[in-house]
């Protein structure tokens, strides 16, 4: 946790990952802890994938490959961003997402779990408005990829770190039923749509996932397997075995932990 100081507030930053693979549900989440912590911002991973044109060719297959992970997000500017974030409690002013012009859809919240977590957080953000502290304000800048727990400097940077692990055939057919995906980058808010190509989940998106997380599980089990040392304190959801409103309440859980310990 970042604390930022001036003569008038002091700030404190709290990164939130969420992470999982592609389709297992980690933007529907943090979209809906977006709308209940107050001073919070959402941070998408994909905002910060290469311009298509310098998206590597995979050797074997011959077409982009979106997905492994050295090559599918940008670290330095990844990780620039973060600490910036961590530092001012902002997001830089030119900073553009392309989140809105995917398809969205919609996971609908029980109105008392969304609305009950409402109220706590207001409650503990006037408390510590309110403190001796003076006029301490907590802001909340929750990080959602499909890589997130890969490179350390972005692990080391994340205060609370969530994962969303769902099975494999679910996936798939998340991932196939879904039209495409928009690439816009900073240099181009409108983007191009990106539509796989036939056995591209098969060649290219789960061996990567698997790639990029094996390090994550004990035994390089990601189905299965238990969180290891990697990723300290890993919050993990089996998320097809409890609906939204248990995921947020195990995540809102966890936030208030944090909230109330600083």
């Amino acid at each position: 946790m970042a604390e930022l100081s001036t003569p008038e507030k002091k700030v404190k930053v709290v990164l939130v990952g969420i992470g999982g693979a592609t389709c297992s549900g980690k933007t529907t989440l943090a979209k809906h802890l977006n709308r209940i912590l107050p001073d919070s911002v959402i941070i998408h991973q994909d905002d910060f994938a290469p311009p298509q044109e310098l998206v590597p060719v995979h050797p074997i297959h011959q077409v982009q490959d979106w997905d492994a992970a050295p090559g599918a997000i940008q670290w330095t500017r990844l990780i620039e961003f973060l600490r910036h974030v961590k530092q001012t409690g902002e997001i830089p002013p030119d900073h553009r997402s392309h989140d809105h012009l995917n398809e969205q859809k919609a996971v609908v919240l029980e109105d008392e779990v969304r609305d009950k977590w409402i109220r706590e957080f207001e409650r503990i953000k006037k408390k510590r408005e309110a403190s001796a502290s003076e006029n301490e304000r907590l802001v909340w800048g929750l990080v959602d990829g499909f890589l997130l727990y890969w490179h350390k400097d972005v692990i080391d940077q994340l205060d609370v770190r969530i994962m969303l692990r769902v099975p494999e055939p679910v996936l798939k057919k998340r991932r196939h039923d879904r039209h495409g995906y928009h690439t816009a980058v900073q240099s181009d808010p409108e983007g191009t749509m990106w539509r796989d190509p036939p056995e591209y989940w098969e060649k290219i998106v789960y061996p990567a996932y698997v790639d990029a997380y094996r390090d994550v599980f004990v035994d390089g089990d990601i189905e299965q397997g238990q969180p290891g040392s990697k990723v300290k304190n890993l919050l993990l959801l089996e998320s097809l075995k409890m609906g939204m409103g248990e995921a947020v309440e195990r995540c809102c859980t966890a936030l208030k932990e944090v909230a109330e310990s600083y």
